[in-house]
């Protein structure tokens, strides 16, 4: 059995028709991880803010090359 925990209120997730799949968090030393949530929780979980920092100096990166 897969133990799937909810982002938002770190509760195991027990009936699979209540998991939601909301990414796939990559690893440097492994396969990475994937982040569930309940149904009723999946649209208050926050976005990863480390992604949106690297990709915002990334933009700022480019932007600065023009």
């Amino acid at each position: 059995m897969t133990w799937r925990f909810c982002r938002h209120c770190d509760e195991p997730i027990t009936d699979p028709d209540d998991a939601v799949h909301l990414w796939h968090e990559e690893s440097m030393s492994g396969p990475g991880r994937d982040v569930w949530a309940h149904r009723e929780h999946a649209d208050l979980v926050q976005p990863d803010t480390t992604l949106v920092r690297i990709l915002a100096r990334v933009l700022i990166a480019e932007r600065g090359r023009s």
